[in-house]
């Protein structure tokens, strides 16, 4: 019976175990299946490109485990990389003011400083929609999504931007070192990636805002009856989504030199996609870092995976919303383990307080004794 139970017990671990890893462990089994598959996929300059495409992903996710965790979505992540991308090569083509029949060439620094305060420009106004208007983040973003990608066509005209090289005279150069400069042997990007989930570990780990982030995703109203800014911080984690999609459009944009408005299409359901996959909650409360992180690796590796082995790019989307809805899938099942245990755990402890007090020796069922009286003076008294 005792070695039954105990087989038991460690077969309920290893599924709690492997329910709690499953982005881990995907990940391995991916990079196992795909390198006995393809001799070339786990060379170094494969992992380092595979990687590359990882980062962008993973710089969105980032910003979107932010919203998530306060019970919101960003749909217009992948329209704000092409909004600011489009403001880059329109600053770096020259931008022509009409007004004083002038054309301005903006250095390097202030074309991505002016790019990066519109893609927070694009995140405050979904913040604001979602906080002042009350809209609900679906649709504020779904709304703001098309609105900014609209923007980008209305400005370029449709048009693609390819000269973004710069020109020593205007002294508008060393925009494309963004994307080709690789310090170390890893390309910038990576570099990127790096700093912000440091930056964004530290933000929710060690600090009060992140104390705040998981108190609003738990429950907005008695977070805010506990004294949680949860307007102002609604408002935060849409800016920095909008900032790092901001970011990942210049990067992009760089490394391609050049862009146009089909850039950052379907984006922002990658990003949602490594956020669920690594263990967060679409309801909000819970997600880490090191999950998101996890769940872009295992996205990106699964898509240059199934590119390596040359199968269909529409299998490629099957398979990849697959992987999503398993995910949702085991997502769901973890929950109502947790309640279930949850559950167990409370009828347990109600039973035990409901228990009948133990009766002293000697003494029946009914029958009252005061403390340190036999049972013979409790008869002699009675007499």
């Amino acid at each position: 019976m005792t070695n039954t139970l105990r087989r038991r017990l460690d077969g309920r671990l290893v599924g709690t175990f492997l329910i709690d890893q499953r982005a881990f462990v995907a990940l391995i089994i991916i990079v196992a299946v795909f390198g006995l598959m393809s001799g070339s996929y786990l060379t170094t300059t494969n992992l380092i490109i595979m990687s590359k495409h990882v980062a962008y992903n993973a710089i969105l996710a980032l910003g979107m485990l932010l919203v998530i965790l306060t019970a919101g979505i960003d749909l217009s992540i992948g329209a704000t990389m092409c909004l600011t991308g489009i403001i880059a090569g329109v600053l770096l083509q020259g931008l022509n003011l009409s007004l004083w029949d002038i054309t301005a060439y903006p250095q390097v620094w202030a074309v991505i400083a002016i790019s990066l305060a519109v893609g927070t420009a694009v995140g405050f106004l979904n913040g604001l929609l979602v906080t002042r208007f009350n809209v609900a983040p679906f649709i504020a973003t779904l709304g703001t999504m098309y609105m900014a990608r609209g923007t980008a066509l209305i400005i370029s005209n449709g048009a693609t931007f390819s000269r973004l090289a710069g020109s020593p005279e205007l002294g508008n150069t060393g925009f494309l070192l963004i994307g080709s400069s690789a310090p170390l042997g890893i390309p910038t990007v990576i570099w990127v990636m790096v700093v912000f989930a440091i930056v964004i570990w530290v933000l929710t780990a060690r600090t009060p805002f992140g104390r705040w982030l998981y108190a609003t995703g738990g429950n907005e109203r008695a977070a805010g009856l506990s004294g949680v800014p949860v307007f102002r911080v609604k408002r935060w984690v849409y800016m920095v989504s909008g900032l790092f999609a901001g970011a990942v459009g210049l990067c992009m944009v760089s490394e391609l030199t050049s862009v146009n408005g089909d850039l950052g299409t379907s984006y922002e359901m990658n990003a949602i996609a490594a956020v669920v996959i690594g263990g967060a909650s679409l309801a909000g409360g819970r997600g880490s870092v090191k999950g998101t992180l996890v769940g872009a690796f295992v996205i990106g590796f699964l898509t240059d995976g199934l590119v390596n082995v040359k199968v269909s790019s529409f299998w490629q989307i099957f398979i990849k919303g697959l992987v999503i809805v398993l995910a949702v899938m085991l997502d769901q099942a973890q929950e109502k383990l947790k309640n279930r245990r949850a559950a167990t755990a409370a009828a347990a402890s109600a039973k035990s307080y409901a228990a009948p007090p133990a009766l002293p020796p000697g003494a029946r069922p009914g029958e009252t004794t005061n403390p340190g009286e036999s049972p013979h003076e409790e008869t002699h008294n009675q007499l």
